[in-house]
């Protein structure tokens, strides 16, 4: 039976930002980066459709800022979930259940919920985990592209932000690949 997405939930670090293109300040502050090839066009898809949007990403809160906001894309999300804040990194289930609190998205519905990002350790193994809905984007060469093991194995794989849309458009008519 089909279902809406409640709530897609995005990484940052190579999935929306080419993390080779950061440049970081004496503190360790990413001040400056580039996006991913379609990341902009994908995010204000999302809004466009009326997807709820969760960052969900391990780093500075500042670094976010500074690089979603160059880009104009910090006040596209509804809720922000960052590990400098929270104190503890995904694929802990504090980062997941946080921000899916934030949006008043119950545990039972998680599975109506994406998780879209790079790290199979950490975005797909936290979500998989939850019963989350794990999309892995498989365009940068910096992390491991092989699952270890069934906990890390994504539900949906993706070369470019843009192709969340058609993945989304499969999960809510039911199709399953």
């Amino acid at each position: 039976m089909p279902q809406p997405i409640l709530a897609v939930c995005l990484d940052c670090g190579d999935t929306l930002i080419d993390e080779g293109t950061e440049i970081r300040n004496a503190a360790g502050i990413v001040v400056a980066a580039e996006l991913i090839p379609t990341a902009a066009e994908l995010m204000h898809a999302l809004v466009e459709r009326g997807y709820r949007l969760a960052l969900v990403a391990d780093g500075y809160t500042q670094s976010f800022r500074n690089i979603l906001g160059q880009h104009g894309l910090w006040d596209l999300f509804e809720v922000y979930t960052i590990s400098e804040e929270l104190g503890v990194e995904k694929p802990h289930p504090a980062m997941f259940h946080t921000a899916l609190e934030q949006l008043n998205v119950a545990p039972t519905d998680y599975g109506q919920v994406v998780m879209v990002g790079n790290n199979l350790e950490r975005d797909i193994k936290g979500a998989n985990e939850l019963g989350i809905v794990s999309i892995f984007l498989d365009w940068a060469p910096r992390r491991s592209k092989v699952p270890r093991d069934a906990s890390e194995q994504p539900g949906y794989t993706i070369k470019l932000p843009i192709e969340l849309i058609d993945v989304l458009r499969q999960i809510e008519a039911g199709v399953t690949v």
